[in-house]
């Protein structure tokens, strides 16, 4: 097994192949990344989305934003409006900003509703106000996609690719993943097989500051969700995974079924694990 380590937009990635990836394949993989990131970073001064939180009006995207824009309105139906990639200026209130202040500007604020702010029609996103995207509930998810395609696109057909937590499979065999624990890193609260397809995991003690502080938020109050503590979700891809990870926060599963076929478990803050009745790996709790 060959393996590609890197960082690329704010976290470590993990490719890892049956054969050494050539040159050429290693620098389409950096380049996609980086061309997902000019769109959708508001981390980034030259990206799409920092010109749209500038400027209200109606804004051009490339081929992948179609996908996106299509689960996070269903997100957005089943969650009640607390997924919502409206949701970047309540992050920057908390303190999640382009700068990583991690300082709180003001009290939470909500985000806009999404009818009400933005119109997508397929092609393009008409604003009537300047709104901070942030795509952060299902982007890395999609990109570890978007990078197996780039993989598949020059013959790789038989691979691993992990993107802090992020990951699809593809091939032969399975791979096996342990399921961290929220409250101690150091241990792991089950195990799962994973085989031609995706697993996504989010939890609230990563990228979190402050007291209480944390990325995942509910964009109807602007608030941090407490009830939910971590999320795993297996799917078909990462782009599902990683959305309906997000959702889990807010939902129960039993609302989330339309959008696919899935897998999942989720620890409240209680300490007690939820998962479906068909789970593909062994619990430890």
């Amino acid at each position: 097994m060959e393996v590609l380590e890197f960082e690329a937009i704010g976290t470590d990635w993990r490719v890892e192949t049956a054969e050494p990836l050539g040159v050429d394949v290693a620098a389409a993989v950096a380049h996609r990344i980086e061309t997902f990131d000019r769109t959708w970073s508001r981390f980034r001064a030259d990206s799409l989305v920092t010109r749209i939180a500038a400027t209200p009006g109606t804004w051009s995207f490339p081929p992948d934003a179609p996908a996106l824009f299509a689960l996070y309105r269903e997100l957005y139906e089943a969650t009640d409006g607390a997924v919502n990639p409206l949701v970047g200026r309540s992050l920057e209130r908390l303190g999640y900003d382009a700068a990583y202040s991690l300082r709180p500007t003001g009290a939470a604020s909500p985000a806009p509703a999404w009818d009400d702010a933005i119109a997508w029609n397929g092609e393009s996103l008409a604003t009537v106000a300047p709104v901070v995207l942030d795509v952060g509930a299902a982007g890395k998810g999609y990109l570890v996609d978007l990078v197996g395609d780039v993989l598949r696109e020059n013959g790789v057909d038989d691979f691993v690719i992990d993107a802090s937590g992020d990951i699809v499979h593809a091939g032969v065999g399975e791979t096996r993943v342990a399921l961290e624990h929220p409250l101690d890193p150091s241990k792991a609260i089950g195990v799962v097989a994973l085989a031609n397809g995706a697993l996504c995991a989010s939890a609230s003690n990563r990228r979190a500051w402050g007291t209480g502080l944390h990325h995942v938020v509910d964009a109807t109050t602007g608030l941090p969700t407490s009830s939910v503590i971590a999320t795993w979700v297996m799917a078909p891809t990462g782009l599902v995974a990683d959305g309906l990870a997000t959702a889990l926060f807010f939902a129960p599963a039993e609302r989330l079924t339309a959008l696919g076929d899935f897998q999942w478990a989720r620890m409240l803050s209680t300490g007690r694990v939820e998962h479906s009745a068909q789970f593909d790996g062994e619990l430890f709790l």
